[in-house]
């Protein structure tokens, strides 16, 4: 009953990912919901009208956000300004559902549609050259983007994972390799 509840509270949250509540992402907040460690008001990015859907699944009263967390802006995407990147790729490592592409010392982009809006990749940049630029979005919209960022978040998650988990490989075969070297051949 439990993972059900946090699923239900996770799908309502709009999986931007930011961290502005406190949390590592919408999955560890709505976790932190169904536990009653944190209460329904602390994600600036769903703003009132999150907490209201909260309140409803939830049963409880609802209440107005708490600007300690942030203030509620309109839902905006990442513009790079492509003729000021210089590559440095500190955007791309901040972007928490794998919307910049790019290369080292290569201009990046934002994939438009599957930013959130997070900002997570304009404090990293080096040469301020990226601006959030608002968008409009339908309520239908609004939804399906929100499923396709937890799924590219999970997407990335994953790939992070397997990432760490071949890099701990590689290192283990290295150091076996090495301790296969006799000592006079070191001297």
């Amino acid at each position: 009953m439990a993972e059900k509840l946090i699923d239900q509270i996770d799908a309502l949250l709009p999986q931007t990912q930011c961290g502005q509540c406190s949390y590592k992402g919408c999955r560890p907040y709505a976790e932190a919901i169904a536990s009653g460690e944190a209460d329904i008001d602390q994600c600036p990015p769903g703003g009132d009208e999150g907490v209201a859907a909260l309140a409803n699944l939830l049963g409880l009263s609802t209440k107005p956000m708490n600007t300690q967390f942030g203030q509620h802006k309109p839902k905006s995407v990442a513009f790079i300004v492509e003729e000021d990147c210089i590559g440095c790729v500190k955007c791309i490592a901040a972007c928490p559902v794998d919307a910049i592409l790019g290369a080292a010392k290569f201009m990046h982009t934002v994939i438009a549609d599957e930013c959130t809006g997070c900002e997570l990749c304009v404090e990293p940049c080096p040469m301020d050259c990226i601006i959030m630029q608002p968008v409009e979005i339908s309520p239908d919209q609004k939804i399906a983007k929100s499923k396709r960022a937890k799924q590219r978040y999970e997407a990335r998650i994953l790939r992070k994972e397997h990432e760490a988990l071949e890099t701990a490989e590689r290192l283990r075969k290295k150091k076996e390799a090495l301790l296969k070297i006799k000592p006079s051949t070191l001297q």
